[in-house]
């Protein structure tokens, strides 16, 4: 890991747009959904920090935190346990000025006090329905060659049908940046329908802390809820607003049937790379046992973590830790959460399987590649 530390601090917020997978935060929050066989989702933008010298970084959090906070534990995989700044969550009711929060602005007002008296020159912002691997050197070296009051990050691609599909009723908002031929942001339109290329927010700002709690207190006192919205959008013409290009690999989880499709996706090699090759992604380390194919085993494509035990058939699957697939059951196109049993002669594909599911002996589940069926933790079918 990085040891040199970086002139900005971190701020996570990991229950943002929990709203678009209910099934899946039923007991967590989006930052603590398990994700390619043996991580969370928060473990990669967390990892990415930590690689760019970032050792204080904090999480807001709203709800469901439990599971979040019994895998991130003290912060010691990601050479967070320390004296001054490290891991730092901070649920609702945690001290008097932390409440549940709507938005990001009743967010960072809830932490002002924590903010004043940090010593970093930078607060970097990000919410945690992205799988990335972000280069937060580069991305705060660019933002103080510019002289930009805020940099976003963003990243080129047409707009995502599950994204168009968000529901405005439930708050969920994203943002496209127009840019001028200096890649300064003249225009944040809220839930575009623009066809082609766009430049998709990735939700990652930095910005001058003493600046950010000027922004922050005179935001909350006129009542306002979204950052990006209320904030940044209104004052383009007296803040500069750089956007930064992240050209990397990138996964947007928007749903459930994103969260299987993007899971899928770590299958191609390509991808794979493209994900975990420009640097380490850390996460909670379980003892366990490599994963054993026993005697008839027949596997095709997939991608297994430590503890699982195939006996039977698996293909073009996802296994987390634990999993056992047993003699003669056959698996494909799934996605397996930790501890999953598959008995003897089920058949299951296309299904999204919580921790400690039992798929009992016979039984035949199935869903489609655009519905995949969903069950939920510790049950039994």
């Amino acid at each position: 890991m990085v040891n040199s530390n970086a002139d900005a601090l971190g701020v996570l917020f990991p229950n943002s747009y929990d709203s678009l997978v209910p099934d899946l935060v039923s007991e967590r929050l989006m930052a603590s959904i398990p994700f390619a066989s043996r991580y969370r989702i928060v473990d990669f933008l967390l990892s990415s920090m930590v690689n760019c010298g970032i050792d204080n970084i904090s999480l807001i959090v709203r709800k469901n935190y439990h599971s979040l906070m019994d895998h991130l534990g003290s912060g010691r995989e990601w050479d967070l346990t320390r004296k001054n700044g490290g891991l730092n969550i901070v649920p609702p009711f945690a001290q008097k000025t932390v409440k549940v929060y709507n938005g990001r602005v009743e967010a960072m007002a809830s932490i002002l006090d924590f903010l004043k008296g940090q010593k970093e020159k930078y607060v970097i912002m990000a919410d945690t329905n992205i799988v990335i691997n972000f280069d937060f050197k580069d991305f705060i070296e660019k933002h103080i060659e510019s002289g930009a009051d805020v940099t976003i990050a963003y990243t080129r691609e047409e707009i995502p049908q599950s994204i168009l599909d968000i529901d405005v009723t439930k708050k969920d908002l994203y943002y496209t940046l127009g840019l001028n031929t200096t890649g300064r942001v003249k225009e944040i339109r809220v839930n575009s329908k623009d066809k082609g290329l766009q430049n998709i927010s990735l939700n990652i700002y930095i910005m001058e802390r003493e600046r950010l709690i000027e922004q922050i207190r005179d935001a909350y006192v006129n009542g306002y809820t979204y950052f990006e919205r209320d904030i940044i959008a209104p004052h383009l013409n007296d803040l500069k607003v750089q956007g930064y290009h992240h050209k990397g690999y990138v996964a947007h989880i928007l749903s459930t049937r994103t969260y299987f499709q993007e899971n899928m996706k770590m299958l191609d090699e390509k991808n794979v790379d493209a994900l975990f090759s420009p640097s380490p992604i850390y996460t909670k380390i379980r003892d366990d046992n490599p994963t054993r194919y026993m005697n008839g085993a027949k596997v095709k494509n997939v991608m297994a973590a430590d503890g699982c035990v195939i006996e039977g058939e698996v293909e073009n699957s996802i296994l987390f830790r634990g999993v056992r697939v047993e003699k003669g059951a056959k698996v494909k196109n799934c996605v397996l959460m930790q501890d999953t049993v598959v008995e003897a002669g089920a058949r299951v594909e296309y299904v999204i399987t919580d921790k400690k599911v039992t798929i009992s002996v016979g039984q035949d589940v199935n869903g489609t590649d655009t519905f995949p069926v969903y069950i939920e933790k510790h049950r039994t079918v």
